[in-house]
């Protein structure tokens, strides 16, 4: 799959750079500033803050992984982590599900751009699977 790794990994590091810039900031801010952001009924601030910097690590655990095996050629099993990485960025949208966050613009707008680059990734992931269903030497018939 030479194509997957001469056209793929550039955008793979792109995409990865911008998710990685704005999960931080977005999960960061979250942390520092939990209290602005609306709350689960039972779920203490305390609670949310350590709950959120599991999720972060978790996700960008599963996002070093499949960059890795995708440097590795391990394409299924790349895509399959980098789909559980991009939760990172959706994620972001669940304050949504519980109220409007009362927070300055620039750190609101993460909410945006950590679901821009969970999206980007979908599209990624769909066009390498897209590669690898390829079947060489196929010829389409017309009936």
């Amino acid at each position: 799959m030479d194509e997957l790794r001469e056209k793929g990994l550039a955008p793979l590091r792109g995409i990865l750079v911008f998710s990685v810039l704005t999960t931080t900031l977005h999960y960061a801010h979250n942390v520092i500033r939990a209290a602005d952001y609306p709350q689960i009924e039972g779920i203490g601030v305390g609670t949310a803050q350590v709950l959120v910097v599991l999720a972060y690590v978790v996700f960008t655990v599963f996002g070093v992984l499949g960059y890795r095996d995708y440097l590795r050629g391990r394409y299924w099993r790349a895509l399959a982590f980098l789909m559980v990485y991009s939760l990172t960025g959706l994620a972001s949208a669940g304050h949504f599900l519980v109220g409007v966050p009362q927070i300055p613009a620039f750190w609101f707008a993460t909410i945006f751009t950590d679901a821009a680059a969970a999206l980007a990734l979908w599209a990624f992931v769909t066009w390498a699977a897209s590669r690898l269903n390829r079947v060489p030497g196929a010829v389409a018939t017309s009936r």
